[in-house]
This record gives structure tokens, sequence and C-alpha cells, in this order.
């Protein structure tokens, strides 16, 4: 069938936006690449800072900037520091912070029990542009004081480690990096603001995987930086945008939508992880099992002083058997996620030697204590008896060793 009916030639013109009175409930997706702009003066006026305003959505976006004011509340950063940024990943904040801070010949000390990117990063990738790293043991205050060197420009550690879960002496290392003049970074992505405030205990740089707990679903990655001065906010987010660490609007909008319930959800994780860690030390089969709040953590006393009863949702465990009790146990549970992620509302089963920290040669996974047996579990919301039932199958059928 045709028409005689014309074409209209208009339709690449863009529409204005619909404006009333009221306004969208739920906080609007806006993809848009690039913002309109009045007149030349008008952009120059945003660059300037005279008036606010969306340029080009590298350099940031409404959905970045919703998701990062709720994060600020959160964690309650400081308003002088300019406000978080929102980045595209984790791994994306964690470099953002470094090599926009960091020069050559500046030297960074990492805690030895790093995500395994981040040591990568440490390790092989600063070097190339003239930056030292070095790393030492985030439990001992004094190792880290041995391994200051006067290039020593910033300090980056994680609280609660991933995967071993031990407690950073964090007061002792802020008292240091402040005596010293040294940047205190903290990647507080394990712990999160529902446990434990970096900016309270001295840091300058709070950073945050918002793939994590954050979002809570595994369907967003996104990364987050606040800091307390607002030229390191400058230096980080030049960095970012002339490299292009973009967060997408749809991820944030995800990310927006599933911090909603993020105190419910943190609260049964958590919940359920502390009572899943005492069920699986009752079983037999297991070389040890880890947990911030239980008494026999080699940092019990630490973690109760700086987390109180916020122990997390993470619980760590070591098989007997190596490698191929690994592979049974995780093959006789099909029911849990296998995955190198955390922080899903569902449990996650993950295996470091094989994921997270594959990079690392097996001398330096057992100095970390990582062994062919050693998981990681992200306890999610499921009931716990439900879990419970399922650990103890998995670990019998694995290990061969029942009650």
């Amino acid at each position: 069938m045709t028409t005689d009916r014309p074409i209209p030639d208009t339709l690449v013109r863009r529409s204005p936006w619909p404006e009333g009175v009221s306004r969208p409930l739920g906080s609007p997706i806006q993809p848009s690449v690039v913002f309109i702009s009045e007149s030349p003066d008008q952009l120059d006026d945003q660059y300037g800072g005279a008036v606010e305003g969306y340029t080009y959505s590298r350099e940031g976006h409404p959905n970045a900037d919703v998701l990062a004011r709720k994060i600020d509340a959160l964690e309650g950063a400081p308003e002088a520091g300019g406000g978080g940024l929102i980045v595209g990943s984790g791994m994306a904040a964690v470099s953002a912070v470094l090599m926009g801070l960091l020069r050559a010949g500046d030297h960074v000390l990492g805690g030895s029990q790093l995500y395994g990117r981040s040591l990568r990063l440490m390790r092989e990738d600063l070097p190339r542009f003239g930056i030292t790293a070095s790393l030492a043991d985030p439990t001992d205050t004094e190792s880290f004081a041995r391994a200051i060197t006067p290039q020593t420009r910033l300090i980056l550690v994680e609280l609660v480690s991933n995967p071993i879960l031990r407690v950073a002496d964090i007061e002792g290392i802020a008292r240091l990096a402040r005596d010293r003049g040294i940047l205190l970074a903290i990647d507080a992505t394990f712990s999160t603001p529902r446990a434990f405030r970096p900016f309270d205990y001295g840091a300058d740089i709070v950073i945050h995987s918002v793939t994590k707990l954050l979002s809570g679903h595994s369907d967003v990655t996104l990364g987050y930086v606040a800091t307390r001065d607002p030229a390191h906010r400058k230096a980080i987010y030049d960095f970012a945008v002339t490299t292009g660490l973009t967060p997408s609007p749809f991820d944030c909008w995800l990310a927006e939508r599933g911090l909603m319930t993020f105190h419910l959800r943190y609260d049964r994780a958590e919940e359920n992880a502390r009572a899943l860690a005492d069920h699986l030390a009752t079983l037999p089969g297991l070389r040890r099992v880890v947990y911030p709040l239980r008494p026999d953590h080699p940092d019990h006393n630490r973690a109760v002083a700086i987390l109180g009863k916020r122990g997390g949702n993470m619980v760590s465990f070591e098989l007997m058997g190596g490698r191929n009790a690994a592979n049974t146990l995780v093959r006789a549970m099909p029911n849990l996620a296998f995955a190198p992620t955390l922080g899903d509302i569902g449990t996650t089963l993950s295996h470091p030697a094989s994921t997270s920290h594959r990079g690392m040669t097996p001398e330096q996974r057992a100095a970390n204590g990582l062994s062919e047996g050693f998981f990681r579990v992200s306890v999610g919301v499921e009931d716990i008896e439900l879990l419970k039932q399922e650990f103890t199958a998995g670990i019998a059928a694995a290990t061969g060793i029942s009650d």
C-alpha cells in the first residue's frame, strides 16, 4: 500500500523535553551524550563555574550526580571536598586516585592484602610511569612505618581485606599518615558506610566499588571516589575525564534503585553471615573459618573496637583436599552461584586462587594464606537454614567427611 502523504523533513530536530508542575517520582534516565547551551557565553560560564550545567557526559551527567550525592550522604563526605565522583568501575576509582594524584618519582604504600587487581596495578602498571610501590602488613602499623620512604605520597588500604578478611589497624595507620604528611586512601567496599565511615577515622580519600554491596544485584559496574580536599578531587576528576572512565547513565540509575534497599539487604546478609560462619566452624573437613567478629579471628579485638556488631556479609573458609576438593565442592552446590563477585542479593561463592588472585604466583598466594582450598563467600539474604543445609552437604561431598 502506498500513500501520497508527504514525509516530514523535521523529525531530526530535537523536541524540547515536556515540562509541567509535577515531577517524576523515580529518577529519569538521562542517556544524552551532550547538553545544549544557550550561547558560547553561557558555555564559558558553565566551564568557568559561574552557572551550573552539563556539557558533555564524559565530564558528568545527572544520573551520576544523583547517585554520588546519595552515597555522599551515607559516607558523611565532607562538603568542602566537593562531593563524590562516580566512575565506570571500582578499579576505575582506584586507578583514578593513584594516577590522578601521583607523579613520576612518587612512592605509594599499599596493604599487602589488597584486591588482586589493585595489587597488579601497583606492582606492574605504576612502575611503567615512574611511580614506585611497595606493600606492608595493614594489621601492623610498625611495618607501614618501616616501609615509608621520603618519596611516599599516598597510602592505600582496605579496612577489611579481600579475601582473607583481616582487619587493618586503621587508627594507627591514619595517625602515621597524618604525622608524616601522607595521603590516606581507604577502599571501603567490604565494610560499606553501614559498618565503617573512613572520613571519621582520618581518611583523605574514600573508594568504593559500587558494583558490589551498594548496588547489590550484580547488574551494575561502577565506582565511587570522595575526597576531603577539593584540589585532590579535581586531580582525580581530570584524570577520569581525560581517560574516559565515564559511568553509564543506565548503570547509575540501576545503582540508585539498588541503593534504596541497601540498609535492608546489608542487615539481613550480615545476620546470615554471622550465623553461617558459626555453623561452618562446626563442620568437619575445614581447616579454618574466617569472620571478623568470631573470637578465633586474629584481629577480633580490633574488629569489635572498630566495627562493633557490624561484622559484614563476607565469610571465608579453607577446605581440606586442595583443588580436587574445591572442584567437588562447587559442583556439589549447583544452586549457589560460583562467580567472582560479591555483594549480590543472593549468596555467591568465589575461589581466589582461580579468580581474583590468579595473577599472583603460588608462593605469593601461600604467603597470603590463599591455598587451593580457600573460598570466599558473599552471603546473601536467603533463608539461613537453606544456606546451612547447602554448605553442610557440599563440604561433606568435597571432603568425604560428615558428622
